[in-house]
């Protein structure tokens, strides 16, 4: 696996993917290395997590460099290995993965595209150009890749007229805690708090939210009926947008940033949230909603086309970087608990349908084992055929 920081995964989208796939290919009798990074592992050692091997390769811990100079390193390292799979994660990445197709033709090379990054508004020109070109990369130099939405599988075809083989992100079945120890730090109340769980970026989106909810305080502050809004996250080289939030949240005391929070601790904040707002204007197919939705929480949704793959229900949805509505459709459900028990067992169900690990795993190794044998085509894959 290249393309994540590392393993255990502490935050990210991407690293929560390739933790939770390893570990299941593992438990399925196959060996897994991860290539991580020591500023995100904490080490400079390989270590074993379990059953998985995590090697550390060095990097140049900047904004721009990090992530290619990791990627090579590791490439070169996973062409020297035994490992007969090299399997990229995200776009830019995956601009290295000719390396193995000309230097280690008996490797097999797989990409999965997770999200359009060139749209994410805090990289610049340079960087954009890059990983445009690590898309078009992703789709024409790998045996097989792996789309994990409609949305970009559609892209992928029309922009690159690549075919791709759609399998989603997988979550696990979670479960709601009762301890509250966390709630406790920050002065919160079981079911009197809104969550966000997201990066601190501008595509997030979390300034239309923190916007409506604080109109929303302004105007008409019996509706919020005394619910604090709890943002959790921490930038990503976006020192300068964080501030923006907090600037824009300032005066506002029932406003709470956590920042990043993992374990029981998050755990704690899901389980006890009364409703889950994700305002993002840009996703691949978020792990953070489907995560949400796997606890049985009611989500509100931006109406972007990758959200639309997990909800088409309007009533759970708001019209993308419109505070008004979005303001709106939070005081629709903050005054009607049906909808409230609707949307928690819509979620439920779709968790279960479709994104379980059960699904995502077989799918992965069907794929797997179609490019060590040659025989990988365009046609579906038994996931797709499943949905």
């Amino acid at each position: 696996m290249i393309g994540q920081k590392g393993m255990p995964a502490i935050q990210g989208g991407v690293e929560r993917h390739v933790h939770d796939l390893s570990v299941r290919l593992i438990q399925a009798g196959h060996m897994v290395d991860v290539y991580g990074r020591s500023w995100y592992t904490g080490t400079h050692a390989d270590t074993l997590v379990e059953g998985v091997a995590v090697r550390i390769v060095p990097s140049i811990h900047t904004k721009h460099l990090d992530t290619i100079t990791y990627t090579l390193m590791a490439t070169i390292a996973a062409m020297r290995s035994s490992a007969e799979i090299l399997h990229y994660h995200g776009v830019g990445p995956s601009l290295l993965s000719w390396i193995p197709r000309v230097f280690a033709p008996q490797k097999k090379v797989i990409t999965t595209f997770h999200s359009i990054d060139r749209k994410h508004a805090k990289w610049g020109g340079v960087a954009k150009i890059a990983l445009t070109l690590g898309e078009w990369a992703a789709c024409k130099f790998a045996h097989q890749t792996i789309a994990v939405s409609r949305t970009i599988q559609q892209y992928s075809r029309d922009v690159y007229d690549a075919t791709t083989v759609y399998i989603p992100n997988g979550v696990e079945h979670l479960e709601k805690i009762t301890s509250t120890k966390t709630l406790e730090q920050y002065d919160l109340t079981t079911q009197e708090y809104i969550i966000a769980l997201s990066r601190l970026i501008p595509h997030k989106g979390m300034h239309f939210l923190i916007s409506a909810y604080t109109e929303l305080s302004k105007t008409n502050s019996a509706a919020l009926r005394g619910k604090k809004l709890v943002i959790v996250g921490d930038g990503s080289y976006t020192d300068s947008y964080v501030a923006q939030l907090k600037s824009l949240a300032e005066g506002n005391s029932n406003i709470i940033f956590t920042g990043f929070q993992s374990g029981i601790a998050l755990q704690e904040l899901m389980s006890h949230a009364f409703l889950y707002v994700h305002p993002s204007t840009n996703e691949g197919l978020p792990i953070t909603v489907l995560e949400a939705m796997s606890y049985g929480l009611p989500t509100l949704l931006s109406d972007i086309p990758e959200h639309l793959e997990l909800c088409q229900d309007k009533r759970f949805l708001f019209r993308s970087e419109q505070v008004e509505h979005l303001k709106e459709q939070m005081n629709l459900l903050l005054h009607e608990p049906t909808l409230r028990q609707e949307s928690s067992i819509q979620n439920k169900a779709v968790i279960e349908s479709t994104y379980s690990w059960d699904h995502v795993t077989a799918a992965i190794l069907k794929v797997y084992a179609e490019v060590r044998t040659n025989a990988a085509t365009s046609s579906p894959t038994m996931y797709q055929q499943s949905i």
